[in-house]
């Protein structure tokens, strides 16, 4: 089996930066690299992708709708892409996951979250991540960060308020809290160096040691949820 790795964490946390820098040291390492992104990653999951974000037409979209596309952009993902790579013994690295369903549908939209575990099990199966490298920064930094941005690309999921946010935060905290081993937390504050450095003492012995994939060192949603404010 491959090596599956997932990268979370708020908006302007530095995800797609530290996903590419790592996804070129584990290929000088020997290794095939696939990098994807949630939603996304298929040409179905990339069509879903611009409605969740970046389409005219999503301003009416309702909590519900968001959970299930993103969730069938995540079926289609794992289904065509990421199975098969790790069958083939590659090394997946994935900006999100289903942690980001948790942080911010479960936590950031309120949502049901036993509801929610029934629909992300039927999207991954035992698909799971071997590792998950959650990027830290303030809410402050976040913001600074994607202030700072500009794409000229409209972003639904980036024009929440500061409250939807902090829900996501809180989301994220008790995720990282709750997990014994696969989620390692980055203080993505530091250098981009110094970051990628924390990243690969994580990583490094996995490229080296056969891992079990789908180590189910992890809290349910449900027990997730509880942690949830209200």
């Amino acid at each position: 089996m491959g090596l599956f790795v997932s990268f979370e964490g708020t908006e302007g946390s530095g995800k797609s930066t530290q996903l590419a820098l790592l996804a070129k040291r584990v290929a000088d390492h020997g290794h095939e690299v696939i990098s994807l992104r949630e939603p996304g990653g298929t040409p179905i999951g990339e069509e879903i992708r611009h409605l969740l974000k970046h389409s005219a037409a999503n301003a009416g979209m309702c909590p519900e709708t968001e959970l299930l596309l993103m969730n069938a952009s995540r079926a289609q993902l794992v289904r065509e892409v990421i199975r098969p790579a790790l069958a083939e013994g590659k090394a997946v690295l994935c900006d999100r996951f289903f942690d980001s369903t948790l942080a911010y549908q479960v936590f950031g939209r309120c949502l049901d979250g036993t509801l929610a575990q029934r629909i992300i099990d039927y999207a991954i199966g035992d698909t799971l991540p071997d590792l998950t490298l959650l990027l830290r920064v303030p809410l402050e930094v976040s913001e600074a960060r994607r202030a700072g941005r500009n794409s000229g690309v409209r972003d639904r999921m980036e024009e929440e308020n500061r409250a939807f946010f902090l829900r996501v935060e809180q989301g994220y905290d008790a995720i990282a809290s709750n997990t014994a081993t696969r989620v390692r937390t980055i203080d993505a504050t530091q250098t981009v160096e110094q970051v990628a450095e924390e990243i690969w003492k994580w990583v490094a012995p996995l490229i080296t040691v056969p891992t079990a994939q789908g180590d189910r060192a992890w809290k349910t949603v449900g027990e997730y949820r509880n942690e949830a404010p209200g």
